[in-house]
């Protein structure tokens, strides 16, 4: 099943380029991606310079928010569990205003941009440190409930309150840093230069690594706490080692990005559908390839080829992650079975 995600990302991955205002042939788009050449100059640049990271960018989203989602339903054991609906997206969202709203004129996104590489982790760091401190608070109101679905609106309580101190600064903020902090606010994924992809493509890479290595407590969790203790399982730091690459990932991700929702719920069900297995050591890799899928076919979507207009990243995946949402809940019948 791997190896069949695996070429299906790949499809994805090469039709993803060859769309666009300037339609390129499949075959020419695989030769420049895998050759570095072609006789046309100008598909050349096109695919080398602007296609191509974009589309990286769109593996690496859709790898990190998917397994994110993942760690978050496995950890709180509730399968509406997800970045953006537990508040950690609204998290990294404060840390992002806090630099773009609170630093002045002169630290909007495209001047933090042209600084260079060393200055994008500032970015990366505070909206790290938002979504952690949102997840720190979240989990340690998850300890005196048992209700998942209380819990799930504790995290979109938490998040609006966020989203509220967010919305209080823009009330006071200078139009030219709220018209760019709104522009983010859609979510894009042609916004990363190439320099920055080094940054945003380490700092989710560190974060699946976190994923990988904590797939067998991830398992044992799924069991409850008191389980998990019997068997041995250091639940404080397995939660740590989550914890930090959850945040890693929302956060890198939200900074460079924007929030971009549904994919972070959406696709972990999925992934369980299909493979109809608990085994997240199998569940982390399969995520990291559907989340790939979803993200290209939603860029592909959201390019509207043989225009010169662009939607919004977060619109289309809204669009297709919602009617997913609500067709597990109908399908399953049953949430508290979902995982």
């Amino acid at each position: 099943m791997l190896f069949v995600l695996t070429g299906l990302a790949l499809l994805c991955f090469l039709t993803n380029i060859s769309l666009g205002s300037v339609a390129i042939p499949l075959k020419e788009v695989a030769r420049i991606v895998f050759q570095q050449e072609s006789e046309n100059r100008a598909w050349l640049y096109i695919v080398q310079k602007i296609r191509l990271p974009k589309a990286i960018t769109a593996v690496i989203v859709g790898c990190g928010l998917s397994v994110s989602g993942l760690q978050m339903q496995a950890l709180f054991r509730n399968p509406l569990a997800g970045p953006s609906e537990l508040g950690i997206t609204a998290g990294a969202g404060l840390g992002v205003a806090l630099v773009m709203l609170g630093s002045g004129g002169s630290a909007s996104l495209y001047a933090i941009r042209q600084l260079g590489v060393s200055d994008s982790w500032l970015l990366v760091t505070m909206a790290s440190l938002g979504s952690a401190l949102v997840l720190l608070l979240v989990l340690s109101i998850a300890g005196r409930l048992r209700d998942n679905v209380v819990l799930l609106i504790v995290g979109v309580m938490v998040g609006t309150i966020t989203l509220s101190i967010v919305s209080i600064w823009q009330y006071f903020s200078q139009p030219e840093q709220l018209q760019e902090y709104l522009m983010w606010t859609f979510g894009s994924l042609g916004g990363v230069v190439q320099t920055h992809l080094y940054v945003l493509a380490g700092v989710v890479a560190g974060g699946l690594l976190l994923a990988l290595a904590s797939s067998k407590a991830l398992n044992v969790l799924l069991l409850g706490e008191n389980y998990a203790r019997s068997m041995g399982l250091n639940v404080r730091r397995s939660r740590l080692l989550i914890l930090t690459s959850t945040s890693l990932l929302t956060g890198s991700i939200t900074a460079f990005c924007g929030p971009i929702g549904f994919v972070g719920i959406a696709v972990p069900h999925l992934t369980r559908s299909l493979l109809n297995t608990s085994d997240h050591r199998l569940l982390v890799p399969a995520t990291c390839l559907i989340g790939t899928v979803l993200l290209l076919v939603c860029d592909s979507i959201a390019q509207l080829p043989g225009t010169q207009a662009v939607l919004p990243i977060n619109v289309v995946t809204s669009l297709l992650g919602a009617p997913v949402v609500i067709w597990i809940i109908v399908r399953r019948n049953n949430l508290r079975t979902a995982l």
